[in-house]
């Protein structure tokens, strides 16, 4: 990761986990570590009404995952995010832990966003994709199985013609973002420690919820009510 996330000579302690892989465990313990660069956690995200805050006080007194997303307009972000929309607050309560997604949109279409979804927890974009590039987000599909996903319930042609349906009736025509920018999975926190990463290598290469919820201690969701993917 250009120089950013690199860490003296310690035994590997994030894991980029792939559908074939097994269950990687948070690591534990100040030697499983990897530190945050202080450059990155300073870059600044944006809310919905325009403020900077920067990336590392999200996490800086608790325990986070932080989802990054490919582009509002992906319909399966979309459909990824209605199902972290499931999980309930009193659950991330318990735990002790925040639910933070990042997208890389203008601050503009956060809130249409989270009405399109029905997503009440934290949600932050970076336009520049600064801190994509310094987390090493790949740019571009990687040709790769990655299973089939729990939470997408559009085939590719439904949900390609929803994608460009809703790009082209918006208020703003845009992509919501760069379409070729794949996004990823973080647990961070308290403070600039990095204690999971997984980068996608593609537009359905991203973790299931409860595996990442397993890893950080949060109970398990019924992903399994479906809302209709038809849209009036």
């Amino acid at each position: 990761m250009q120089g950013a996330m690199a860490a003296p000579a310690l035994a590997p302690v994030t894991r980029q986990v792939s559908s074939r892989a097994a269950p990687a465990l948070v690591p534990s313990g100040p030697e499983s570590v990897q530190p945050l660069a202080a450059a990155v956690a300073e870059l600044p995200v944006l809310d919905a009404s325009g403020r900077r805050v920067p990336f590392g006080t999200l996490f800086r007194d608790r325990r986070a995952v932080v989802i990054f997303v490919r582009h509002f307009l992906c319909y399966i972000c979309k459909e990824y995010v209605e199902d972290l929309a499931k999980i309930p607050k009193s659950f991330l309560q318990e735990a002790n832990v925040a639910l933070i997604v990042i997208g890389q949109s203008s601050y503009h279409h956060i809130e249409p966003f989270c009405k399109l979804t029905g997503y009440s927890h934290e949600i932050y974009v970076d336009p520049e994709r600064e801190i994509y590039k310094r987390l090493g987000m790949k740019r571009g599909e990687e040709i790769a199985s990655s299973g089939q996903s729990p939470h997408i319930k559009s085939n590719i042609l439904s949900g390609s013609i929803w994608s460009l349906w809703r790009a082209v009736t918006g208020p703003l025509f845009d992509f919501q973002g760069d379409p070729v920018q794949q996004g990823g999975t973080l647990i961070l926190g308290p403070g600039d420690n990095i204690h999971f990463i997984h980068r996608d290598r593609n537009r359905l290469d991203h973790k299931p919820i409860n595996f990442i919820l397993q890893l950080v201690g949060v109970q398990h969701v019924d992903f399994t009510s479906r809302s209709s993917v038809i849209h009036v």
